[in-house]
């Protein structure tokens, strides 16, 4: 039986927001309730303003929800112990571009309280885990995308963490660096890392993911099987329009 290391349990969250006397409330997300097991690529998959990165922000920790919960090997969060376990890179890193990647990990490997007399050599491996050796000593202000993304990969992975968990890991990526960052994924899934990451890219989802969850309007709509698209091309493109086309949300478009 499968090892579930991941689970939210009725997750919600409500924004509630006060201006001039007024208080209004916005849906986050609404009862979400899904399972990762160990050792697989698990997709989230909506619109623009669906949920995704709500949903990513309450397994870290960054929100608290309304009512639910996240769980972590079986550990409610906020855990610190438990979300050790979790490396985390945002859609959109940022650094100190004035350093250059071997300063920054460093610094990232501090903070998190890694090992000093270890960490150097760490760092070296991840650089070259994500192919930046060749750049270690550069400032990352003369850095493209691609490879600022690949210093946010190699923060990600720093800490040899089990769980690894992307919010739109190749938005604004040319050709190649999506490439290059869907094999690092796959990469580290092949050496047993569990993924998590969200996508508004069919494409991506297709090709890397176990299971897919589409989220709609801050709710869980479907979840699919890789067996649902496997070996048909456009397929779960089709049923991601399916799923929208059902709930209504197919005529308001990306938000």
């Amino acid at each position: 039986m499968a090892e579930v290391v991941l689970s939210a349990k009725g997750l919600t969250k409500t924004y509630r927001r006060s201006h001039l006397g007024r208080t209004t409330f916005s849906r986050g997300v609404k009862d979400i309730s899904f399972e990762v097991n160990r050792g697989e690529v698990f997709g989230l998959l909506g619109l623009n303003g669906s949920g995704k990165t709500t949903t990513i922000k309450l397994i870290l920790g960054l929100l608290f929800p309304t009512s639910g919960e996240i769980s972590i090997y079986g550990q409610r969060v906020p855990n610190r112990e438990a979300q050790r376990k979790i490396g985390y890179l945002p859609e959109v890193p940022y650094f100190y571009r004035n350093l250059n990647p071997t300063e920054v990990l460093m610094l990232y490997g501090s903070l998190s309280g890694m090992d000093s007399k270890t960490l150097p050599d760490r760092v070296q491996e991840v650089l070259k885990i994500v192919r930046m050796e060749h750049a270690s000593q550069k400032p990352m202000r003369e850095f493209s995308k691609g490879m600022l993304q690949r210093i946010g990969l190699a923060q990600t992975i720093l800490h040899d963490p089990d769980i690894l968990i992307f919010d739109e890991p190749v938005t604004g990526l040319d050709p190649l660096g999506i490439r290059q960052t869907r094999q690092l994924m796959a990469d580290l899934n092949g050496q047993g890392k569990t993924l998590f990451f969200s996508s508004h890219s069919i494409s991506e989802l297709e090709r890397l993911a176990h299971r897919v969850a589409i989220i709609i309007d801050g709710g869980l709509a479907r979840v699919l099987l890789q067996a649902d698209w496997k070996g048909k091309e456009g397929r779960l493109e089709e049923l991601f329009i399916e799923t929208l086309e059902a709930s209504g949300a197919a005529s308001q478009g990306a938000r």
